[in-house]
């Protein structure tokens, strides 16, 4: 972490100018009590940025969204869990629409001023019935102390929380950072399903947040992996409303630089967290190449070591099988050649020259027994490199993932189906 940069509390509530809420809305199940409905708001005008999946099945919300950041200065964003409102043709639309509006309403903004993001089952009409009638009580519910709730709000089969704040001085002045977000299956971004809001009082224009924002998400979210399956409702929506009381931030200044910086630790820690509450996940593994002729090669290398089933399970069984990784190595279609791969790990050879090393089994087994490790992939053909981090695949995640019946039978319950 760089040296300027202090953890705080507070979430998206950090900076300056930022209130939340979140209420239940029984969106999944009515008799559920958990909060499932969540605002984030700034008091003041924002600059706003954002990253959506490259799925080329987007949810409604994502289309709204996507259309919205580039039309308007958006100031709120509004979110629930429970439904994806993903495949749900022209209503979801609507819905998406109607839901931004009301909050818009009552806050005084332009419809457009209001993003909106959802998480859940694919393919089920939204139960605006029940969406409708806690709008009032969502906006009446702001506050500066609630960016847990919202970080709780928005978890599906998370198992915890995922919340972040940070506070660093950029140019003699205190900037904070803060962030929520989800995600532990359906995950292998190019933009994983996941959300993640981001929020700062730094004055940056919308230019240079945007690009500062994407470069980010190239370092952290775009090289996370739990599954291989990418979502139609991944987003990435952060919001500046420049209330630290610093002057814009120009780009390529110094100044642009330390708020990059940051911006990619806290996003950087959102990715790590939701790799490690993967869906029944027990290990967190970084996967790293090195040596590789060009970038496009490390890169190819290292998602396909950190996607291969094959290799997550043999993590799952503490089975130290470099056999596996240099498999998906010399399918990665990428520049290598066999007798140069070099593969250790947690810094224990297993394969030099693409042949067994003299590291005892029993001692790399110890070393992928542990809850995290890292897999370096040495190809000696040049100097780019590459870093993934991924995790297990075990039985239970298959059990987990078997079935969503109770999702549509609720919904015929609801009439929507």
């Amino acid at each position: 972490m760089t040296a300027n940069i202090k953890r705080i509390k507070k979430g998206v509530c950090a900076p300056r100018g930022f209130q939340a809420s979140a209420v239940s809305a029984g969106i999944k199940n009515p008799d559920d009590p958990r909060l499932d409905l969540a605002l984030i708001y700034s008091q003041h005008p924002c600059s706003a940025a954002g990253a959506f999946t490259t799925n080329s099945v987007k949810a409604a919300p994502v289309k709204v969204s996507q259309a919205y950041l580039k039309a308007d200065k958006v100031q709120a964003v509004v979110v629930n869990s429970g439904n994806a409102n993903a495949c749900t043709g022209i209503e979801g639309i609507s819905d998406a629409r109607k839901t931004c509006k009301l909050v818009a309403k009552r806050l005084g903004l332009r419809q457009r001023q209001v993003a909106i993001c959802s998480t859940g089952v694919i393919g089920l009409p939204m139960p605006m019935m029940r969406i409708e009638p806690k709008i009032d009580g969502l906006v009446a519910g702001l506050d500066t102390n609630k960016g847990e709730d919202v970080a709780r709000a928005i978890m599906t089969s998370d198992t915890c929380k995922k919340e972040i704040a940070v506070s660093l001085e950029i140019g003699g002045h205190r900037v904070r950072i803060g962030a929520c977000a989800k995600g532990a299956g359906m995950i292998c971004p190019s933009m994983a399903t996941m959300l993640c809001f981001i929020t700062t009082d730094a004055n940056v224009s919308a230019a240079c947040f945007q690009k500062s924002l994407l470069e980010a998400a190239d370092t952290s979210f775009n090289r996370i992996t739990i599954d291989g399956d990418m979502s139609t409702n991944d987003t990435v929506i952060a919001l500046a409303n420049g209330q630290s009381g610093m002057p814009p931030i120009k780009r390529n200044s110094k100044e642009c630089r330390l708020f990059r910086e940051a911006l990619e630790y806290v996003m950087l820690e959102m990715a790590k967290a939701l790799v490690r509450d993967g869906e029944r996940v027990t290990k967190f593994v970084t996967v790293e190449v090195k040596g590789a002729r060009t970038y496009l090669d490390a890169r190819k290398v290292a998602e396909a070591v950190a996607n291969s089933a094959l290799v997550k399970s043999s993590w799952n069984g503490n089975d130290p099988n470099w056999g596996r990784i240099i498999h998906a190595v010399g399918y990665a279609q990428a520049m290598v050649r066999e007798e140069l791969i070099d593969i250790h790990i947690n810094g224990k050879a297993a394969c030099l020259g693409g042949l067994q090393a003299k590291t005892s089994m029993d001692t790399l087994r110890k070393v992928v027994a542990k809850d995290s490790f890292t897999i370096t992939i040495n190809l000696h053909l040049g100097k780019a490199e590459y870093e993934v981090y991924s995790s297990d695949l075990s039985p239970e995640y298959i059990d987990f993932n078997r079935s969503e019946y109770a999702y549509w039978k609720q919904a015929r319950k609801d009439g929507l189906t």
